[in-house]
């Protein structure tokens, strides 16, 4: 006891120092993995399992950029107006003529049946005009999307969350790298419509200041074609900033995804109760064994077939065992399988129906022969043995 005291003094002054130090300097007691992703058991450092990526994909979290969309369409839409720049001018003038010939003619046409006549002919001719690059758009917006996501149905985004009323989740979603990404997207979207806009009207200021001395028709050529060549410069630099933006997504989508290690312990305990994945472990392993034992069928002494539907390869070696081991068999085509490796590797076969199927349906992969079929077996060992001048060490009893 009198050495006890010392010991719980200096314990005493240890603990006295601490709390002295977490009161003059807090900062020290801040948790940094506060501020670390974490989840039900620990950081979120590993890869998403594809069993994860599954269950994503079904809830709609899926790996997928707008801005490849976008840029896609309005490219392709653009490039659609410059090559069917001719039949939509046709068109439009078609409609002009309606307009100031037709239906100025017969506004006031009292007639139900001409008016319903003239409104058809106002949406035919409108849907001359945009119809063609309204279906490019539509398949092109719909083959952009799927090229990404592929197939994909569910009601699971549409489903109200209450945890998005929170303001307090609003704030941080703001505030959050997403969020400084979308904003930045959006300025450089800005700053690159303004910039190219900007130059392409710089370099076409003589020709725009000529326009005044041509007539409409040649005005409206130029202007349109104008306007869809910068229309098409700033759809190339909105399609580099959708690379740069699916890169980013591609980030943000692993890194949403990740696990922690006690996740995939437990994920993978859960799939080891599945009974698919049991019945494909179970194939796995029956594979496996399949293709040692067939690796084995070169050690053979002989393989003795029914002749077509088993083969039984059986190895007799007098140091390790005292009677032959069936090393291989098989039925059907792993019986083919084992007679053609034998071949290949000048193993004797031997026809012996009786024999073949009582040692494939009695004798285990790797176990002795049962005594009642020793005199069988042990004369085929020596016709084998007899051909290839071998003579075993002793015989088995």
């Amino acid at each position: 006891m009198v050495f006890l005291f010392p010991v719980l003094l200096i314990k005493s002054i240890n603990n006295r120092l601490k709390k002295d130090a977490v009161s003059v300097n807090p900062v020290i007691r801040v948790n940094l993995q506060f501020f670390a992703e974490e989840g039900p058991g620990g950081e979120r450092t590993e890869k998403a399992t594809p069993r994860r990526k599954q269950k994503a994909r079904e809830k709609g979290q899926v790996l997928q950029s707008r801005e490849i969309s976008s840029a896609v369409v309005l490219l392709i839409a653009f490039v659609s107006i410059k090559l069917l720049g001719g039949y939509m001018f046709e068109e439009i003038e078609a409609f002009f003529r309606l307009c100031v010939g037709d239906l100025a003619i017969n506004f006031d046409a009292q007639s139900i049946n001409e008016q319903m006549r003239l409104a058809s002919l106002v949406i035919t001719e409108l849907a001359k005009i945009i119809g063609p690059i309204f279906a490019i758009v539509l398949v092109i917006g719909f083959a952009a999307s799927f090229a990404q996501v592929g197939a994909l149905f569910t009601i699971e985004p549409l489903k109200p969350k209450f945890s998005k009323l929170n303001p307090i989740n609003g704030i941080k979603r703001i505030f959050s790298l997403r969020g400084l990404a979308e904003l930045v997207k959006a300025i450089l979207k800005i700053a690159i419509i303004g910039i190219v806009a900007w130059n392409s009207i710089r370099a076409e200021e003589n020709n725009i200041v000529k326009l005044m001395d041509q007539d409409l028709a040649s005005a409206a050529v130029y202007i349109s074609s104008t306007a869809i060549d910068i229309a098409m410069k700033i759809c190339a630099m909105m399609i580099i900033i959708a690379i740069l933006d699916y890169g980013y997504q591609w980030w943000q989508y692993e890194k949403d995804l990740r696990m922690t290690k006690q996740e995939i312990k437990e994920e993978y305990k859960e799939l080891e109760g599945s009974p698919e994945v049991r019945q494909r472990i179970r194939q796995k392993q029956r594979e496996m064994s399949m293709r040692r034992m067939l690796t084995e069928v070169p050690k053979a002494d002989v393989v003795i077939t029914n002749p077509t539907h088993y083969a039984v390869a059986i190895r007799y070696d007098a140091e390790k065992a005292p009677a032959p081991v069936v090393i291989a068999k098989g039925i059907d085509y792993m019986a083919l399988r084992i007679k053609e490796i034998a071949k290949e590797n000048g193993v004797e076969t031997v026809e012996n129906k009786p024999l073949a199927q009582a040692l494939y349906k009695s004798v285990d992969i790797g176990q002795q022969i049962p005594p009642e079929l020793y005199q069988a077996v042990a004369e085929i060992l020596a016709f084998v043995y007899r051909l290839k001048g071998k003579v075993p060490a002793r015989a088995y009893s």
